[in-house]
């Protein structure tokens, strides 16, 4: 099945068709800075498109909740930026700085009151930065490959400091196994990858590994490396502290990120015809308004 969160009557079909005992809710708009472009997008499709969801899971299974759950998957975003010390915690308090972490952070609310009114089962994660195979290139990593690749400039906002945590997709997917059949119901688990790296740092990291599987002279890629005019309202740095999902439930990540960083570039390598594909039409558009 294939459709839109923000269709309500589309949701409420197939709700009523297939009787689901379990929602594991990833769809979101998730790029900050197409959130800052287009605010109200970000609103429907993580808010509304959320109410949709938990009305439909309600209205199927109010009063008889046994052996139900409701799974939201967000954002580390949610609770805003770090300084240079210090980690976020699931009790961290929620300090959205972008459209895109507004509009997660209202639906974690919703989530939480739907399950305070009326007694929904529910568990929410947040995680930090994404990587891995079939990333859109709009976000840093696949961006800097496909950028590589056709010999284009690399950019990095500001001065490159901000830093970000970075979880292989691969281990957030054991995560979410975990916490969807182990995780306490009404319980919020932080999921991290235990990576923090600045971005300029990762971009070079990454040159230099696409280097040598291309067989280039050692620098070649890390040429391409131009600074561009930061983003507005840039959080300088996000870290989270995973060790309540490891004392509950004995998770850690299973990649180092040298190792996932180069199984994502051996993939991408390996995926040319896929990245031109996406990256046809509309998506150029986007990348010369958002890089101009």
């Amino acid at each position: 099945m294939h459709g839109d969160i923000t269709d309500e009557k589309y949701i409420n079909s197939i709700f009523n068709t297939y009787k689901f005992d379990a929602v594991i809710h990833l769809a979101a708009e998730s790029h900050v800075d197409r959130s800052i472009a287009d605010p109200l997008m970000f609103a429907k499709t993580n808010i509304i498109g959320t109410i949709n969801l938990l009305n439909a899971f309600n209205s199927l299974w109010k009063n008889n909740w046994e052996g139900k759950r409701f799974y939201h998957i967000s954002t580390d975003e949610v609770y805003g930026s770090l300084g240079e010390s210090g980690l976020f915690e699931e009790t961290s308090m929620y300090r959205p700085n972008s459209p895109y972490a507004a509009s997660k952070a209202g639906s974690d609310h919703f989530v939480r009151a739907y399950g305070e009114t009326y007694d929904m089962p529910y568990v929410i994660s947040n995680c930090s930065n994404n990587y891995g195979p079939y990333q859109f290139p709009e976000k840093l990593i696949p961006l800097c490959i496909n950028n590589i690749l056709n010999n284009k400039s690399l950019p990095i906002y500001g001065d490159g400091k901000n830093t970000r945590d970075w979880l292989y997709v691969i281990d957030h997917a054991s995560a979410i196994d975990l916490i969807f059949h182990k995780g306490k119901a009404s319980e919020t688990y932080n999921v991290g990858g235990f990576n923090e790296c600045k971005n300029i740092d990762l971009v070079k990291l990454l040159c230099q590994q696409v280097d040598k599987k291309l067989k280039r002279k050692l620098g070649t890629s890390e040429k391409l490396i131009t600074f561009v005019k930061d983003r507005p309202g840039h959080d300088l740095r996000y870290a989270i502290d995973a060790s309540k999902l490891n004392r509950a439930l004995g998770w850690l990540p299973s990649v180092t990120f040298e190792e996932g960083l180069s199984k994502t570039i051996d993939w991408y390598l390996n995926s040319k015809d896929w990245l031109e594909n996406v990256t046809s039409g509309s998506y150029q558009n986007y990348y010369k308004s958002q890089y101009k």
